[in-house]
């Protein structure tokens, strides 16, 4: 897939999957969230980019953290994305917000302007990974702080099977290269080569919890990635799909529901200078 494509289909599919999205994953990606705002170190009056930053799950909490002073910016490439956060910030009280919608590999922001720049769970979807990274540090002051998160490997991601699941039945590659970064030190080495320095990468196990098949269902085919193919399929090919993921993800189920393995990385580089 070409780059411009791949950016058309992030943006569209994350507005098809902005209203099932929380709902689906908030519970499932918090242990990354925390610890990237942990590492993140937040102080009251600084000034913050949270890039890809969907319906605002770090957004607000890292708002809360610069307050009263702060000022945060929250990007998107989903324009249904950035306005629904900014109506969870509104609906919070959180003050010295906004929200814009941009492409994460050319930030409308100023150079320098950032204490920190955080980029949770949302470089996998780039397809310029480096690119986005160099951004994340060209907004930032000298010494600013740069916080990634993202999937870990493959093989410790017990819901992986709905890539090939989706793309059985829809030319997608909607995510071609998703576990790469979170593969080896990839996302080491991908931020030193964006020019980050001091650069430390935490791997943690987690969990994804979901009561019933429904819920299951739901966060992988109508709340994440692969929303946008999803939305092709006749309730025929729904149901063979429903029924094939289910079989990938069988040996975790848990009662009634399931009980899946995850893994994220999550990583701190500094601005030099």
């Amino acid at each position: 897939m070409n780059a411009r494509l791949q950016r058309r289909v992030q943006r569209y599919g994350w507005d098809r999957a902005a209203g099932d999205y929380e709902r689906s994953w908030s519970a499932q990606l918090a242990p990354a969230q925390s610890l990237a705002l942990e590492m993140t170190a937040l102080a009251p009056g600084e000034r913050v980019v949270d890039i890809a930053c969907g319906t605002g799950l770090v957004s607000i909490p890292a708002a809360r953290a610069i307050a009263p002073a702060g000022e945060l910016v929250g990007t998107d490439i989903s324009q249904v994305m950035v306005d629904t956060a900014a109506l969870r910030a509104a609906d919070a009280g959180v003050a010295g917000v906004r929200f814009e919608r941009m492409d994460a590999e050319s930030l409308d922001l100023p150079d320098g302007a950032f204490d920190a720049a955080i980029c949770a769970l949302g470089l996998m979807y780039v397809p310029d990974p480096v690119q986005a990274m160099r951004e994340m540090r060209r907004v930032l002051r000298p010494g600013g702080r740069a916080v990634a998160a993202v999937w870990g490997a493959r093989r410790r991601c017990g819901w992986a099977g709905i890539f090939p699941v989706v793309d059985e039945r829809v030319s997608t590659e909607v995510c071609p290269l998703f576990f790469r970064l979170g593969t080896g030190e990839t996302l080491a080495l991908t931020a030193a080569e964006a020019g980050l320095t001091d650069v430390e990468a935490v791997r943690i196990s987690t969990r994804l919890v979901y009561g019933s098949e429904d819920e299951a269902l739901a966060a992988a085919f109508a709340g994440g990635p692969v929303a946008m193919a999803y939305s092709r399929f006749d309730e025929a090919l729904k149901t063979a799909a429903h029924a094939a993921y289910l079989d990938t993800i069988a040996a975790y189920r848990d009662g009634d529901g399931y009980d899946i393995p995850g893994e994220f990385v999550v990583l701190r580089g500094v601005r030099g200078g």
